[in-house]
């Protein structure tokens, strides 16, 4: 692994910070090129990229903190400021609290926002993923003997397995699903109606792959089998479910009687 990719001068280049800031910045040219091709505010994607990193942070952090809360009481500084441990949900509640207000500010549809930023959540995910991988921050499966399992034996949290014990890349699995899953986002552009339906698949489809993802991650079940992670994925993806099927009555019941819908020409 490399938790450092080099020096500029005697400054350090931390492979998970070069890819979160590469991960920001791609997510906000995209909501930029998508809110200009709407005909909204496109500086509106860069104060939502601000407010999305750091609320999202923030909410991954205290995630963490309600996880191990005597790690937190311990330092608390120290576990806010530390570079593992991000937890995607927690992210995720704190980058939508974070870009309300700039929401508001320039007088945009929550929903139209929330679709624009959809696919670029989800492939800015994906790249800082990559950062996980490189970084070995606890991202890590249990043990495997496939042909691409890997051993994060230089990572940058303590190692919950014997060195040189090859695992499963659970950062990759999940970088390789989000981008999969920004591809079909992507495609959904303006092709998919009422508004705030595209988030809803992102919340949904994210929801299931982090479900799967945990079968073959390190943490440990806390009811019923399950993670904490995956209790949290079934609320997320079961509430997404639900919000799709409602869009999907309300189009259904909007639809004048016999008019059945023609497929297009290509």
């Amino acid at each position: 692994m490399r938790p450092v990719l080099g020096h500029i001068g005697s400054i350090p280049v931390q492979s998970f910070g070069l890819m979160l800031a590469v991960a920001f910045v791609t997510a906000g040219v995209l909501m930029q090129r998508d809110f200009a091709r709407k005909g909204e505010p496109s500086e509106l994607a860069w104060a939502m990229v601000i407010g999305g990193m750091l609320g999202g942070l923030l909410g991954a952090r205290l995630n963490l903190a309600l996880e191990h809360p005597e790690a937190f009481r311990a330092a608390p500084l120290a576990f806010l400021t530390s570079r593992s441990g991000f937890v995607w949900y927690g992210g995720v509640l704190g980058g939508v609290l974070g870009t309300l207000w700039p929401i508001r500010h320039w007088r945009v549809s929550w929903a139209s926002a929330a679709d624009t930023a959809a696919p670029a959540l989800a492939l800015g995910l994906a790249i800082g993923r990559i950062g996980c991988h490189l970084a070995g921050d606890g991202d890590w499966g249990t043990p495997s003997t496939v042909p691409w399992a890997v051993a994060y034996a230089n990572g940058t949290t303590a190692w919950p397995h014997p060195p040189g014990v090859r695992v499963h890349p659970a950062a990759l699995y999940e970088c390789a699903a989000l981008v999969a899953i920004f591809a079909l986002l992507w495609r959904l552009r303006g092709r998919v109606a009422p508004l705030g339906a595209i988030f809803a698949v992102y919340l949904f489809s994210t929801g299931l792959v982090r479900f799967a993802i945990e079968l073959v991650r390190t943490n440990r079940p806390i009811v019923l089998g399950l993670t904490e992670a995956q209790w949290m994925s079934a609320i997320v993806a079961g509430g997404a479910a639900v919000w799709l099927a409602r869009y999907a009555s309300l189009t259904a019941s909007a639809r004048p009687a016999g008019s059945a819908s023609r497929p297009r020409r290509a």
